[in-house]
């Protein structure tokens, strides 16, 4: 797989018609230097250029976040700090190469800043979320790497990882397995895979497949128990698992706000048992693992 032949086809989708009006917009800010706060809202301080809550409302949806531009308060469909903060304890990124695989618009990546990590890199094929990740590095002007590939690339890639984030992407793949066996490849001889997913109840090796959707969204094909989350990794070659931590998605964590378009969790809910989804499944829960790769 040529991943420099990639960049180079995907560097065109910037010119997508939606997509280019956005990029019009950045090429348009003023260079400076500002005051970046890394805390649970990533934050940019100083002197504001114009127009900033109307470029970044160009840009919407976001999802991740928040973020706080000057005056302008970017409050996401998900507050992410949640999710980082209950990862936070449990690594230690500095000196490491880091991936972060899915990685939106980039907010776990800047938050990881604070690590000292020796590198940073994002993978995820979408042009918005890269555009959004382009305007909020233009004022924390991090060494990021912002690549615009997917998981299956991972292994590929021109650089092996000793820490690699995978959160919130392995519901979407048709072959879990496999999607686990490319980070696995993707990581040095040593190194520790992060991942959440969606998972159920029971000491069951099995998991839920869910017929056309999972708490309406279409593209989710297993949610399994963790004792067949366990299996999988086995399989895929990583030596060790660990269960961090589980939780319940609610409205603290993930709603609507003015800064996405369409529905949000609480539309994904039954309205007379929040305990399931629209569809009569067992509501969305996540349960965070470490794997590890530990060859001799």
């Amino acid at each position: 797989m040529y991943i420099k032949v990639l960049r180079e086809e995907r560097a065109k989708w910037m010119e997508w018609k939606n997509i280019a009006p956005l990029r019009e917009a950045l090429a348009g800010l003023p260079d400076g230097s500002w005051d970046v706060t890394l805390g649970d809202a990533v934050s940019v301080k100083g002197k504001a250029p114009q127009n900033i809550e109307e470029i970044a409302r160009l840009m919407m949806p976001w999802r991740k976040g928040p973020f706080v531009l000057f005056d302008t308060y970017i409050d996401s469909e998900w507050r992410s700090n949640v999710k980082y903060n209950l990862l936070r304890k449990h690594f230690d990124l500095k000196d490491k190469r880091v991936a972060d695989i899915g990685c939106n618009n980039g907010y776990y990546l800047f938050r990881m800043q604070e690590d000292m990590p020796k590198l940073l890199v994002g993978f995820d094929p979408s042009p918005l979320f890269k555009t959004q990740f382009d305007f909020i590095n233009h004022f924390i002007k991090s060494d990021i790497v912002y690549e615009l590939l997917g998981v299956e690339h991972v292994e590929f890639y021109e650089q092996k990882f000793d820490t690699i984030f995978c959160l919130g992407v392995l519901y979407h793949r048709s072959d879990p397995v496999a999607m686990l066996k490319s980070l696995y490849k993707g990581l040095d001889k040593k190194g520790e895979l992060f991942l959440d997913t969606f998972y159920i109840e029971g000491e069951d090796e099995m998991c839920l497949t869910p017929a056309s959707s999972y708490s309406k969204i279409p593209n989710i094909y297993f949610v399994p128990t963790i004792n067949a989350l366990k299996n999988w990794c086995l399989r895929a070659g990583f030596e060790s698992f660990e269960v961090l931590e589980t939780s319940k998605t609610d409205a603290s964590e993930q709603r609507k706000t003015s800064w996405i378009e369409g529905q949000s969790l609480e539309d994904f809910l039954d309205k007379e048992d929040s305990s399931k989804t629209v569809e009569g499944y067992p509501a969305p829960a996540r349960v965070y693992i470490r794997a590890k790769k530990e060859k001799k």
